[in-house]
């Protein structure tokens, strides 16, 4: 069962984000809360200190909770960074999950996306992306398993790619990427925090290493309120 001060803090991040309270206001405050909530007093300040912790308010003596400026994050859609490079740029608190770690039967579609021949050996990892408590991007990566072999729980959990670069000693080299805007899935609904929204952005890639072989397919689901897709164009002449 959730604990009360999780869905205390949850409901009042969400109305930060839709700018129910807007930026520079004050929440109300914890008697006000309390009452709102119909909860204790030491719930809402749990639910007040995660607040603070993920950078949606800043508590001020004698005036009270005052809410940030909270902007979505901006996600670079031209580069190749592992998650863990992208927190750590842009210093984001976030946890990774993985869902699971499995090898595909030989009839996956794997061989047509990749293209690759029928039956070759492939493997999967999901993996959960949670910033402010909630999950907000879902990924799936798929392997062949004689290039990367099936890796552990604990490499799923830190960075691929790093494992991939240092300990394989591959050099990845560079991506082909398609970004559209669909339905959510029933894993979407059962993984990501969706709060609502009627869609998710998926960004398909497909990743080669330097003799420009297929390695790697990858497919992230955002929830779309929670990014930015920026890129650098120059003009050509």
């Amino acid at each position: 069962m959730e604990r009360k001060y999780i869905s205390v803090y949850q409901e009042l991040a969400q109305e930060i984000r839709q700018n129910v309270y807007e930026p520079g206001t004050l929440l109300p405050s914890e008697n006000e809360l309390t009452d709102q909530f119909t909860t204790s007093r030491e719930t809402v300040r749990k639910a007040l200190n995660l607040l603070v912790h993920y950078g949606l308010i800043q508590k001020v003596r004698g005036k009270g909770s005052i809410v940030l400026d909270s902007q979505p994050f901006d996600l670079p859609v031209s580069g190749i960074t592992s998650f863990k490079e992208l927190t750590e740029n842009m210093s984001i608190r976030a946890v990774t999950n993985v869902d699971r770690i499995e090898s595909l039967p030989q009839d996956n579609d794997m061989h047509k996306k990749m293209d690759i021949p029928p039956g070759t050996p492939v493997w999967q990892v999901v993996r959960t992306r949670e910033i402010d408590g909630e999950v907000v991007i879902v990924d799936r990566d798929c392997f062949i398993e004689n290039v990367v072999p099936k890796l552990s729980l604990e490499v799923c959990e830190q960075s691929i790619y790093e494992y991939i670069e240092n300990e394989l000693g591959l050099t990845i080299a560079f991506a082909h990427k398609e970004i559209v805007v669909e339905l959510p899935t029933a894993e979407d609904h059962r993984l990501l925090s969706l709060n609502g929204a009627p869609n998710v952005v998926v960004i398909r890639s497909l990743v080669y290493l330097e003799d420009s072989s297929v390695f790697q397919y990858t497919e992230s689901r955002h929830r779309p309120d929670k990014f930015r897709f920026v890129d650098f164009a120059r003009r050509e002449k």
